[in-house]
């Protein structure tokens, strides 16, 4: 990183690729790494996946205490900032009222990178799957019950 350049900006101005017909592994943090209550992971959950099959192609979402994960491909007439701006602004409108509270949820910057084979497709499915396994909040990932995946 260049001298004199603060990190929190950098970070903020991150390069995104909107690529058509890209699969994306994404990953967005709530600001200051604050929890979610088990509420609002469900709240979350619910937005993230409502757009599945019309605004693009969830293949799968995990909602961990303080951040998201998602593989997401958006469709022909939608971009991947459109989609992450949908989901993450639905997402925290529900989880303020649900919190009685106001004010941004999110990062405003999300970590994405497009996945360029079915290989690595599969190993960032596993990765995805397998975090609250590797975080101890539960001993298989199929009993994490913020964790969605249309398969």
């Amino acid at each position: 990183m260049p001298v004199g350049i603060d990190t929190l900006a950098y970070r903020r101005r991150m390069p995104h690729f909107d690529r058509a017909d890209a699969t994306y592994a994404v990953v967005f943090c709530t600001i200051a790494r604050q929890r979610l209550s088990p509420g609002a992971r469900t709240l979350t959950l619910a937005s993230c996946t409502h757009d599945h099959e019309t605004l693009c192609w969830i293949d799968c979402v995990v909602v961990m205490p303080d951040h998201v994960h998602l593989i997401v491909m958006p469709f022909e007439h939608s971009s991947i900032t459109a989609v992450l701006r949908r989901l993450k602004g639905a997402s925290a409108w529900f989880v303020n009222r649900h919190l009685r509270r106001k004010g941004p949820l999110w990062q405003q910057e999300s970590f994405d990178r497009i996945v360029r084979s079915e290989e690595s497709l599969d190993a960032k499915r596993y990765y995805l799957m397998n975090n609250p396994v590797r975080a101890k909040l539960v001993t298989r990932w199929e009993d994490y019950p913020w964790l969605w995946s249309p398969r």
